[in-house]
């Protein structure tokens, strides 16, 4: 039985700033980080409101919000009673708010109130999605928090926020979309309706992802970049992520590269791995393979066996990330040996606790995480 549930009204197109100007009398507590806080963007959004609305700015977000940051959001706050609470910014700064509203409801520091999320990057899907991502700085561990309190009620997509996204950025985060999009493909609760919103996803990617890393202004192609984030964040929120989600947690608290980096270094080695394709059996037939190669098809790659599916796919992904100057290795990346294998071990033991994990579509044990590390080094 598959349990299907979209809880987030979406507001899209242009003006959809205005949906703002709609609120009266509210208390509204912002979180967002530094440099949001310092752009035009915060003030545009600030602006929507009604003079009616008072607003409450906590801005000292950091990259991957460590547990020190919700803490302090908590305690900064909790003497002005919002009554709703805004997201503003990447990912960052909408799992930092997820997590203060989480532990404030906990703690009775927060009541139940409207959470309104305003993305600025194409690459998440939080906007949409009851995952949050906190860190344990002291013991390098990221740690995914799930739950339905969490979950934004409403998200407000407009492109004009994404239009000045620099080039490496939409990279990355694109990235970060085909990577949630595939893993909800594949994923063991996938289902016809996460399909649709994945399979769209990554077709967008491939159309429009480079289009926008090499021309920031071309509207459409941050239109679509925009929606398939959200798309992807619709599919995997029903049917969660994989292993790849799973290492980049781990991996990501060690080695610090930017999420969507780490996740496109691991995706191709995640691939091959998931299809059956390993050094001991290079002949491709699982299940999985034909999933990937059912992706392969659709975006006209040739695709006549689930060996020639998952080698094409995986060769588009590092093209395109190659197109996009993005590494394609750790190494590349800049981790040199001695630190990779002084981490390795705990990176793959952390994998495999890691909540996305479950519902990777082949099961896997320590060995075979450190047959992927050692691939994507």
């Amino acid at each position: 039985m598959n349990k299907i549930r979209f809880g987030t009204t979406l507001y899209t197109g242009e003006n959809s700033l205005e949906r703002l100007s709609q609120f009266e009398n509210e208390r509204v507590l912002i979180v967002t980080d530094q440099f949001i806080a310092k752009s035009e963007i915060l003030e545009r959004v600030i602006n929507h409101f009604s003079s009616s609305v008072e607003t409450m700015l906590f801005s000292e977000v950091v990259p991957d919000p460590p547990i020190d940051t919700i803490v302090l959001g908590l305690e900064k706050t909790k003497h002005y009673h919002p009554t709703m609470l805004l997201a503003l910014g990447g990912g960052s700064a909408i799992d930092a708010a997820k997590a203060m509203l989480y532990f404030g409801l906990q703690s009775k520091i927060f009541e139940k109130m409207p959470f309104i999320v305003i993305p600025t990057t194409s690459g998440t899907g939080s906007e949409v999605t009851n995952f949050s991502i906190i860190t344990d700085a002291e013991k390098s561990v990221k740690y995914p928090l799930i739950s339905d309190d969490i979950l934004p009620s409403e998200a407000i997509l407009d492109v004009s926020l994404v239009m000045g996204l620099p080039p490496l950025q939409t990279a990355d985060t694109g990235i970060d979309v085909l990577t949630h999009a595939l893993e909800a493909y594949v994923s063991t609760q996938a289902n016809e309706v996460s399909d649709m919103f994945a399979e769209k996803a990554i077709v967008y990617v491939f159309e429009y992802l480079e289009k926008a890393y090499k021309d920031g202004g071309n509207q459409q192609a941050r239109e679509k970049i925009h929606i398939a984030s959200t798309m992807a964040g619709m599919a995997f929120n029903q049917v969660s992520l994989g292993l790849n989600h799973g290492i980049a947690h781990a991996a990501g608290a060690r080695f610090h590269i930017p999420h969507g980096r780490l996740n496109g270094i691991l995706l191709p080695h995640v691939i091959r791995y998931n299809s059956g394709m390993t050094e001991k059996n290079p002949q491709i037939f699982n299940e999985t393979a034909k999933r990937y190669t059912k992706v392969a098809k659709k975006l006209g790659l040739s695709a006549g066996t689930p060996r020639m599916g998952v080698r094409s796919l995986t060769n588009a992904i590092i093209s395109l990330q190659k197109r996009m100057d993005m590494p394609n290795s750790f190494s590349e990346w800049g981790i040199d040996e001695k630190t990779f294998e002084e981490h390795k071990r705990n990176i793959a033991r952390d994998a495999l606790k890691d909540r996305c994990t479950i519902t990777n579509p082949v099961r896997v044990e320590q060995e075979g995480v450190l047959f992927i590390l050692e691939q994507a080094f």
